[in-house]
């Protein structure tokens, strides 16, 4: 088990559930737009939110949006220890920093000093696209025990001031450097680890990457936080979270929807109606499986293991639940039949 931290009072490690993260894609100093998005991604089930602070126009801004915010916020700083500064005493529940990146051990002690005071843990985040040249130099290129040999320097950079209020991520756009860093991490200590792979590209690729780093992580017990970064709106990578906290059996809220590929036997628009049905129960947090089949000659008994589910005919369909037929109805009215009885479940 991992120690624990608190973010805001949410419990980070510890055996706690695996906490939900996303990073805002507006200006921080646009704080009626931040938060909105803020907003947005609480009712799609984020649990923290990052913004960026890269200047102190930003800070300012950035305490404007704490004294607001719905959810715990993540101060994002990069070089400037003043800024971390600022954005600690302007409400920040957790700094996201590189140590090793601000300066020297004065500077790194005032960070400490302030987030010691105001009990903010420190995440420190290590990138395969930023790393050290003296470690580049010595692996060759951002391997994953580079990544890890970074994130124990950061470390001891804190631990020398007695600070262990701290997260640790090791990110790479390669799936398989950031999987290797995680696992070596934890064999040597038990911090809690923010896991996710960075700059994963084009939507389609990124949630295939993101499904399979995270996801092989969780699967081996390592995990205590996660983002899915997306090249999209963050209330996707808020989705694509709770999908892969549910296929890796790690939460229950929310519909688990199960459909056939379709066949030639198929005489529905099945894919358009899987599409209408994730669509309307995307934000439901009722813990049950619902099956959208293509047949009714098989669909009800594939899918038996289904809370609830539809399967469409040639004009008209079954509402069944747990592979017992319920009702057959025109096709036309099996979708409004669905989410009603889902409603009353």
């Amino acid at each position: 088990m991992t120690r624990k931290i608190e973010v805001g009072g949410i419990t980070i490690g510890g055996g706690a559930p695996v906490v939900i993260q996303s990073m805002l894609n507006t200006k921080t100093t646009d704080v009626e737009g931040s938060l909105a998005q803020i907003k947005a991604l609480q009712t799609a089930g984020c649990q923290i939110a990052r913004l960026a602070v890269p200047n102190m126009e930003a800070a300012r801004s950035f305490a404007e949006i704490c004294k607001e915010s719905t959810l715990p916020l993540v101060a994002d700083i990069h070089f400037d220890y003043k800024l971390a500064i600022a954005a600690a005493e302007g409400g920040a529940a957790k700094i996201r920093i590189n140590p090793g990146n601000i300066g020297g051990e004065d500077r790194v002690k005032a960070v400490v000093d302030v987030c010691r005071e105001r009990k903010i843990p420190i995440r420190i985040g290590v990138n395969g696209g930023s790393l050290d040249k003296r470690l580049l130099e010595k692996y060759g290129h951002p391997t994953a025990e580079a990544l890890v040999e970074s994130a124990f320097e950061h470390l001891e950079l804190l631990e020398k001031q007695g600070f262990y209020d701290t997260c640790v991520s090791m990110k790479s756009s390669t799936v398989p450097t950031m999987v290797k860093a995680a696992r070596l991490f934890r064999e040597r200590c038990d911090y809690p680890i923010h896991i996710g792979v960075t700059e994963t590209g084009p939507v389609r690729q990124g949630l295939i990457k993101s499904a399979l780093g995270i996801g092989a992580l969780l699967l081996d017990g390592i995990g205590d936080t996660i983002r899915v970064s997306l090249t999209d709106d963050p209330v996707e990578e808020v989705y694509a979270a709770k999908d892969i906290l549910k296929a890796a059996g790690l939460r229950k809220e929310g519909v688990n929807i199960i459909s056939c590929p379709t066949c030639g036997r198929t005489r529905i628009d099945l894919i358009g109606l899987v599409n209408k049905v994730d669509e309307a129960l995307k934000d439901c947090q009722k813990p049950i499986t619902v099956a959208v089949m293509g047949c009714v000659v098989n669909g009800p008994g594939e899918a038996r293991e289904a809370d609830i589910g539809i399967a469409g005919g040639d004009g008209f369909g079954l509402l069944f639940e747990k592979g017992e037929q319920v009702e057959k109805l025109p096709y036309d009215e099996l979708l409004p039949a669905l989410l009603k009885r889902i409603e009353n479940l």
